[in-house]
């Protein structure tokens, strides 16, 4: 094998010969329960909170210090065996529960998940908000434009079966 480590999550192999597995197996397993299904107690500290509780993680903010000195960026998890880290990876996603919010790693850094309980965004800007009230199709009015009202109720129907209004 050409690494000790998977490619992926960076899991250490075992190796031929080697003693004592048990512990390069359960390095492996600790890094896989900090890893699957990840959430962070927060993503702004600098420094490890001192009534951090075992199985607890967060994401180191910029300019980490103590025990988190050198790991800015990286998912922090507090494990029996102390401070454990994981470098983020493209397309990592940490669902954060001091905010609610999840973030997705992009390769250089940590950015709010664009699906937010407030609407979708793009580039930082809200282009979906919350939902609405319904809108009723056109009706009434002294002079009827049919070629008006089918254009609005065929761009209703069209809004309404993509779900961005509301049928109802």
């Amino acid at each position: 094998m050409a690494s000790d480590t998977s490619d992926r999550l960076s899991l250490p192999f075992l190796q031929a010969g080697q003693a004592q597995k048990e512990i390069t197996h359960n390095e492996a397993l600790a890094l896989i329960d900090m890893l699957l299904h990840p959430q962070a107690e927060s993503a702004t500290l600098t420094s490890p909170p001192s009534g951090a509780v075992v199985g607890e993680c967060w994401i180191v903010a910029a300019g980490g210090t103590g025990a988190w000195a050198g790991h800015d960026g990286e998912f922090a998890c507090l494990t029996s065996g102390g401070w454990r880290f994981a470098a983020p990876r493209a397309g990592l996603r940490i669902a954060v529960t001091d905010d609610g919010l999840t973030r997705v790693h992009d390769g250089s850094g940590w950015t709010l998940d664009p699906s937010r309980p407030d609407g979708f965004y793009v580039a930082g800007a809200r282009v979906i908000g919350s939902r609405q009230a319904a809108i009723a199709s056109p009706s009434g009015g002294a002079v009827i434009d049919v070629e008006a009202r089918n254009a609005t109720v065929q761009i209703l129907t069209i809004l309404r079966a993509h779900g961005l209004i509301s049928t109802t």
